[in-house]
């Protein structure tokens, strides 16, 4: 039986209970992030996060518009 038959056959208050356990799980997760991050020593330095940011940003550019009257 594969793993999403297995989850079909559960009851759907199982399935609930499930989903809302693992949501529950990510958002523990997300929320202990910075903590376990600064005990262990991986916190970026400002430079790797500013670097980081540069390399992400979302460069957005515009397309000249058509004048009227002008034929392609």
């Amino acid at each position: 039986m594969s793993l999403w038959n297995s989850y079909r056959s559960l009851t759907p208050k199982t399935r609930a209970l499930f989903g809302i356990g693992v949501m529950a799980w990510a958002s523990i997760g997300l929320w202990t992030a910075p903590q376990v991050e600064n005990a262990l020593g991986m916190q970026a330095s400002k430079e790797e996060q500013d670097a980081l940011e540069r390399k992400m940003a979302v460069r957005v550019s515009r397309v000249g518009e058509e004048k009227e009257g002008r034929a392609n």
